[in-house]
């Protein structure tokens, strides 16, 4: 009788994870709790998988010999924990698609900068003529391209998530783009089980396998040094040389990898900003350990498109400019945007706290943010830390009405940011629905 596989959640991730496990055999449950998108109702029918919706039947999650769990469903989930107790194990769709794939595989996290580094990687290897897929927390699901596809190389967006369910899973390279507080809801409100988590990317790494990290991100730096890390080690910094990684240099943009040497003016990189030096440093480095020619790297560098919702121009309207930033999801992400505006500031803030210490912001919002315009259903640590720095709070209840306000409170030469340093979940889907909801709403003005 076959292994029998149980996966709750019915995402892109489960539904993936559950095509490649009935491709591999097994015998299949899918179960979740709301409702799964049309797309992928056709992946579990055209594979003959059996699923429900709208709730769990126990009796059918308990019997499984292992489960497969959506990342966005926590350890504490009552299913969860009973079959742990039972000694049944619980993993992620990374782990479980690690298993049956042989491609190479760039794995990349971080608290900010995973998505467009992840992109950018993946442009730089497509445009270099590798067989290359984009999956993981971006693009699509790892087991679903491993059940559908043959390719030689992935590149993989890493959650913590999605990195607390891995057992063997093994990235040849690995990137770690920083590490701040974040999602501490999840970890008990513990820093260092967040950090551990994001560690767990490289825990499996062997001497010969690559980990690229950023040595300026002080959390990361301290746990590489009292970390006992066997593999290639290739740190990239904007304040200072590295030896077998990439730093800044006379506004050049410099990796050297055993001791050859490229190098770009960062006024030629398409992305601009100290957050996306960062990551054209993470991505270039790990494009030269793949020995891609430095031509081919220089120009997917310079005419890559970013990722929507980061840091987008959305329209200038009576001279202000409208830029959304709804993919900064937490205090770090917000700070980095703020801190690259080099004019006036409305700024709309504000959704589901997850532990945030808006405190940091205080640097860069000061003289800087004109007007604050909330948006959220508990704003008030967000005015409190606030208050006496930015001349004008407004709290509103929806998307058309924080850009009325905003559009209202600029004038000529302002900018108008949205970038919320929360989740959204108390009035929208996800980020990407905040985000179009601002766009279409700028676009009405």
């Amino acid at each position: 009788m076959s292994k029998r596989i149980v996966i709750l959640g019915g995402g892109e991730s489960g539904a993936g994870a559950a095509v490649l496990a009935a491709v591999r055999g097994y015998s299949v449950f899918l179960s979740d709790g709301g409702s799964i998108k049309p797309k992928y109702k056709e992946w579990l029918k055209q594979y003959d998988i059996p699923f429900e919706e709208g709730g769990h039947s126990a009796d059918k999650i308990l019997a499984a010999d292992e489960m497969i769990k959506s990342p966005g469903i926590p350890d504490k989930a009552p299913l969860v924990k009973q079959l742990r107790e039972k000694g049944v194990p619980v993993i992620s769709e990374i782990e479980f698609a690690f298993r049956y794939n042989k491609a190479k595989i760039v794995g990349i996290t971080g608290t900010n900068g995973k998505t467009t580094t992840t992109l950018l990687t993946y442009h730089i290897l497509k445009n270099g003529g590798f067989s290359v897929g984009c999956a993981g927390n971006v693009g699509q699901s790892f087991a679903y391209s491993v059940a559908t596809e043959n390719l030689d190389y992935y590149v993989l967006e890493l959650s913590s998530f999605q990195l607390d369910g891995i057992i063997h899973f093994r990235p040849d390279i690995a990137i770690l783009t920083n590490i701040t507080p974040d999602h501490l809801d999840r970890y008990e409100y513990v820093y260092q089980n967040y950090i551990n988590s994001k560690f767990n990317l490289v825990k499996n790494q062997r001497s010969t396998d690559h980990f690229i990290y950023c040595a300026d991100s002080p959390d990361v730096a301290k746990e590489i040094s009292i970390r006992n890390l066997s593999m290639n080690l290739h740190p990239f910094s904007v304040m200072h040389e590295q030896q077998n990684g990439a730093f800044i240099q006379s506004e050049k943009l410099v990796i050297n990898i055993k001791n050859k040497e490229f190098d770009m003016n960062i006024y030629e990189l398409s992305l601009q900003g100290k957050h996306n030096t960062y990551n054209a440093m993470a991505a270039g480095i790990a494009s030269r350990l793949l020995e891609i020619r430095k031509e081919s790297i220089r120009e997917s560098l310079a005419d890559f498109q970013n990722v929507e919702h980061r840091m987008e121009f959305v329209a200038k309207v009576r001279g202000m400019d409208f830029i959304n930033d709804s993919k900064a999801t937490n205090v770090n992400s917000a700070f980095y945007a703020l801190e690259s505006m080099k004019t006036p500031l409305v700024w709309i803030a504000g959704g589901v706290d997850k532990g945030n210490d808006y405190a940091e912001l205080r640097d860069v919002v000061e003289g800087k943010v004109k007007a604050l315009v909330c948006l959220g259903t508990d704003n008030e640590k967000l005015k409190a830390t606030f208050a006496d720095i930015i001349p004008m709070i407004i709290e509103v209840g929806s998307m058309a009405e924080a850009v009325q306000t905003s559009y209202r409170l600029g004038a000529k030469g302002d900018t108008v940011l949205l970038s919320p340093a929360c989740a959204s979940f108390d009035l929208f889907e996800n980020y990407e629905d905040r985000g179009r909801q601002f766009k279409q709403w700028v676009r009405e003005l």
